[in-house]
């Protein structure tokens, strides 16, 4: 999927394929924080030799992304925010917060295989992108799922903070993405700014496992376009 995901861009630039950190060989990774990420993430660019670049977020990965643009504008020509919210206080409200803090505390009630198969399910709407996800989750375990998700909730609500992007942005939605209230903070993102949001068909939150032709395509005409 990944392979597939980048391939139109490894004629034209330098790819580096980044987990999160948490995910992958970052593993294990004790500090976590996304103005952590944000310098790790500089980092690579720095020994690469990289001075700016477009950066695909997707899901938590949008949030590392947003936090990069706003810290290093100079450094990021675009930023696509892919099955992603954004930054900033006034699209959360008071409830919105305590839940996000809750997620991981429900994720402890469910047994593993359980707990697996409900997020892979829950995220996906094509048997690719479900067994993709499975194969992904299986290298963890049950604890490394459930700080991960603190993570991504808690640790999103935590850092959340007013943020402004100069970069040009594009929000990707999956069309049944049906995660948390997703698709109502990518809308009123959208409205908000007034960056373009484009729905990807047929697709959950995991939409670049879903249709990852329309993806890649929706990508690739967004960087062209910065040309």
């Amino acid at each position: 999927m990944f392979e597939k995901q980048v391939d139109f861009f490894t004629t034209h630039n330098t790819v580096i394929t980044w987990d999160v950190p948490m995910h992958g060989l970052s593993r294990p990774y004790t500090s976590f924080t996304y103005a952590n990420c944000v310098e790790d993430l500089r980092a690579i660019l720095d020994a690469e030799g990289i001075e700016k670049a477009v950066f695909v977020g997707m899901s938590m990965g949008g949030y590392v992304s947003q936090l990069f643009a706003a810290t290093y504008p100079e450094r990021t020509a675009g930023f696509v925010a892919l099955d992603t919210t954004p930054f900033g206080h006034r699209y959360y409200t008071k409830s919105d917060i305590w839940w996000l803090h809750q997620v991981a505390p429900m994720a402890k009630w469910f047994p593993d295989r359980m707990l697996r198969q409900s997020m892979a399910s829950a995220v996906s709407k094509t048997t690719y992108a479900k067994q993709t996800m499975l194969r992904m989750l299986a290298s963890l375990s049950r604890a490394d799922i459930i700080a991960q998700l603190d993570i991504a909730y808690r640790g999103f609500a935590k850092e959340n903070q007013d943020i402004a992007l100069t970069c040009p942005v594009l929000i990707l939605l999956g069309e049944c993405d049906t995660t948390g209230k997703v698709r109502a903070y990518c809308e009123a993102w959208a409205k908000q700014t007034g960056y373009p949001l484009t729905i990807i068909k047929g697709a959950a939150h995991f939409s670049n496992g879903d249709n990852p032709e329309q993806v890649n395509a929706e990508i690739k005409r967004f960087v062209e376009s910065l040309a």
